[in-house]
């Protein structure tokens, strides 16, 4: 249903699951391997797969900690975009790469659920594009020492508003990595 004429196609966002970003995450080893097996499964079916990598003072280009992590590796040909602002499509070459691709559905993934992941949904939907977030595929770093609910609690809630997330001629939502289906999605 996007808004996006001519853009049938779906892309699997994967979004700064780097090193220093998913050190210690909330259930890190789980969701990397839920989206490495996300990953799989697009290529499997001919969905492109995107690669966002975010960098700051903390997570300097080239350093260990910005490399992403080592189970996930970008296949040659799929797409890079780096960034710099929590919104992957603030500042960024992902508009152009997903119209490049004919996609108009993102099916979200990575870190952090609170801060980069959030901000791309919200990115996603206001420009057009349905937005689906994969719940079990997206992390955070536990920072209720400074006032923030625990990571389990940001999850779930972040997975039950997108669940029922709304926008005219767009639709958004949230599934599990077992009920992703990439059929007659490229």
């Amino acid at each position: 249903m996007t808004t996006l004429p001519d853009r049938p196609n779906t892309a699997l966002l994967v979004i700064d699951v780097q090193n220093g970003v998913v050190a210690g995450a909330h259930n890190r080893d789980s969701v990397v391997g839920n989206i490495a097996s996300l990953v799989d499964r697009a290529r499997g079916a001919g969905v492109d797969v995107v690669w966002i990598q975010h960098s700051s003072e903390h997570l300097r280009e080239g350093s260990e900690a910005w490399q992403y992590v080592d189970e996930l590796v970008r296949a040659d040909g799929e797409p890079l975009v780096p960034k710099t602002f929590p919104d992957s499509f603030e500042q960024t070459s992902l508009e152009e790469v997903l119209a490049a691709h004919g996609v108009g559905r993102v099916l979200v993934t990575g870190a952090q659920t609170d801060e980069c992941v959030r901000s791309t949904l919200h990115g996603a939907i206001v420009r057009g594009y349905d937005a689906t977030l994969v719940g079990d595929a997206h992390t955070t770093e536990d920072l209720s020492a400074y006032g923030a609910p625990t990571p389990d609690k940001i999850i779930a809630h972040t997975n039950l508003y997108w669940e029922n997330h709304t926008a005219p001629g767009r639709t958004a939502g949230t599934v599990s990595t077992a009920d992703v289906s990439f059929d007659g999605a490229a």
